[in-house]
């Protein structure tokens, strides 16, 4: 998947990639935590976790949703609103249900036989009758679609009653307890009080009524032999911080003062205050809050990677030096702190720096290498160094993964130029060229075309 970057954030780099047109936010730790989450959920559905991204996208909204693949993507909304890990879970379980069901091609493919109009305009009905408005919401589609929405919304209907057992299925195959996915299927009934949803009619609606949900998945859970089991306590407490960095960077200051207020003095109270406080723009409350956490965790790596973060992005490169080192040290050179560590061994501007700046990128990147942050970095070090032709094809990866075919194609032909023959870099480079040629001269077909 190639994930484009918006911006340095989150302790790490967010990337926005055209998912609905939201942005993605990655994070090292907010990664380890899904990871270790979703595992033995993951495998319990016969899925390889090797295989089966956790994306967090910046939404308010509580959703969830799988678009093909084998990628769940969960909104910030979600993470925020959960009580805690274990409602999480039981929202992931249900995603892989659909994964394993088939059910994103499916459906696409029922909608549109069902009705010969593209999913989206469908959707367009969809959304106005499950806001309450459904005489209107038909009024929408054409009289003759009408009964094919009816076929789409059963359909629908079928499919998330089926992600639902296969989701309560899984979890206790992987002896995790359900009370998380019945508490949040309930904290999902309340909301739909709250904004008037009808409650007495599943027939104009794509998902069953969340009363049905838990009255038909409540047995099932009760019944699992993980029914009374709790999450281990470690791993509860790593989703509380992470719940508290997301809600400080997503969030305005004042709603985190309020969640989190200066009074309170517990971990998750200063990761929070410390990203509000960075975003909002008072440097020296941010140092304090993100000082607090590395005196009680020294050996943090993320409160290191804070830290450092915060000294890089206040204009203090020389002194974020030290506690990236040390954070991408006991990170095991995780490939986004690293990163950070590069951009801030490069915002020093002292030549010095250079070569460990080039070694702990390229560390980085052969790690992860759909970074074009990372890559920028690395071209930066490459044309400081005076290595024109590296720097060139640094630049071709970059727009190669940001969707600029025409600069990644005259950024490769100039890299293929000087690098020396049959080297890894210039056969990389080669490549870059024949694929960004092949994308431009579809754009040209596409426009004259289109003229």
């Amino acid at each position: 998947m190639k994930r484009i970057i918006a911006a340095l954030a989150f302790c790490c780099l967010l990337f926005a990639l055209p998912v609905r047109a939201q942005t993605i936010l990655r994070d090292t730790e907010t990664e380890a935590l899904l990871k270790d989450m979703s595992r033995p959920i993951i495998e319990a559905a016969g899925l390889s976790p090797k295989n089966v991204e956790i994306i967090i996208i910046q939404d308010k909204g509580i959703n969830a949703f799988v678009a093909g693949g084998q990628v769940v993507f969960l909104h910030s909304g979600l993470i925020e609103a959960a009580d805690n890990a274990n409602q999480v879970q039981g929202v992931i379980a249900h995603e892989l249900g659909h994964i394993v069901g088939g059910h994103v091609p499916l459906a696409d493919r029922g909608a549109k036989s069902a009705t010969g109009i593209s999913i989206g305009s469908l959707l367009l009905g969809v959304a106005a009758m499950a806001a309450g408005a459904g005489d209107a919401g038909m009024g929408i589609l054409a009289a003759g679609q009408r009964a094919a929405l009816g076929r789409y919304l059963a359909f629908s209907r079928t499919q998330e009653a089926s992600a639902d057992a296969a989701g309560a299925d899984y979890l206790d195959r992987a002896h995790i307890s359900g009370k998380g996915m019945l508490a949040f299927f309930k904290k999902l009934q309340n909301y739909e009080y709250r904004i008037g949803v009808p409650q007495d009619d599943s027939f104009n609606r794509s998902h069953p009524l969340t009363g049905e949900r838990i009255a038909a998945l409540t047995n099932d859970l009760h019944k699992s032999s993980a029914w009374g089991k709790s999450t281990p306590p470690g791993l509860e407490q790593r989703f509380e911080l992470v719940q508290a960095k997301l809600e400080g960077y997503v969030e305005d200051k004042n709603t985190v003062l309020r969640d989190y207020p200066e009074t309170t003095n517990s971990l998750p109270a200063h990761y929070a205050r410390a990203y509000a406080y960075h975003r909002a723009g008072y440097p020296d409350r941010a140092d304090a809050e993100a000082e607090a956490l590395v005196s009680a965790e020294p050996e943090n790596p993320y409160f290191l990677e804070l830290k450092g973060q915060i000294l890089l992005e206040s204009g203090r490169p020389e002194q974020a030096l030290d506690p990236l080192r040390k954070a991408v040290a006991l990170s095991d050179h995780a490939p986004m702190i690293g990163t950070t560590l590069g951009h801030a061994l490069v915002a020093t501007e002292n030549p010095d720096h250079l070569k460990e700046a080039e070694s702990v990128l390229r560390q980085a990147i052969a790690r992860d290498d759909e970074n074009p942050f990372a890559w920028l970095q690395l071209g930066t070090v490459y044309e400081r160094k005076g290595d024109a032709a590296r720097a060139a094809l640094a630049s071709a990866e970059r727009a190669n993964l940001t969707g600029d075919p025409m600069l990644a194609l005259v950024s490769a032909r100039a890299a293929v130029a000087g690098l020396p023959k049959d080297t890894p870099d210039r056969l990389r480079a080669q490549d870059i060229v024949m694929v960004s040629k092949n994308q431009v001269d579809e754009m040209d077909h596409g426009r004259r075309r289109g003229s």
